[in-house]
């Protein structure tokens, strides 16, 4: 008889960095937040090498309600399956919004410690006309009106105004 090959389970464990959205709530309490993120992580047996509050912001669009959010950063090890399993219990927690996990294995300690969020930055509005023309449109000039292009000038007078001249003299 031939042996079956056995599946041996790959449980080497991989970087990933993971960004959490915690509601309102974790504003005023942002290490309780932290040690909610922490927790789940490690039920599904993840190493954190580093977790820390990124920043507050408001959100481009309401989430469940909320218009504000606190975004906490995590990097850790762990195995390819926890990630499915962190997702789901990120839908289940009312405490967190949102949950985005990305592989991180190109970065090092260091360069994890120094992710900061970039400063928002307020963008002046200005009306349409005063716009720099769209990228492969500034060689382009406004089309000149009916007027401009001669179209009213050679015409001769509409009837109505013909018989209004007429009925004058």
């Amino acid at each position: 008889m031939a042996k079956k090959k056995q599946k041996t389970e790959d449980k080497s464990a991989t970087q990933y960095e993971a960004m959490f959205l915690l509601g309102a709530a974790a504003t005023a309490e942002p290490e309780k937040g932290i040690e909610t993120c922490r927790g789940i992580i490690e039920r599904h047996g993840g190493q954190i090498m580093m977790i820390k509050k990124w920043d507050e912001r408001k959100l481009a669009y309401e989430i469940s309600g909320q218009k504000r959010g606190t975004y906490v950063i995590s990097f850790f090890t762990a195995p390819g399956a926890a990630v499915a399993a962190i997702e789901r219990d990120v839908k289940l927690s009312e405490e967190i919004l949102r949950v985005l996990v990305l592989k991180a294995d190109h970065l090092n300690i260091d360069e994890m410690k120094a992710v900061e969020p970039q400063p928002i930055q307020v963008r002046e509005e200005r009306p349409s006309w005063d716009r720099p023309p769209p990228i492969g449109m500034e060689d382009r000039v406004p089309r000149p009106s009916n007027y401009e292009r001669g179209a009213d000038r050679n015409r001769p007078p509409r009837r109505d105004e013909a018989e209004m001249g007429a009925g004058k003299e």
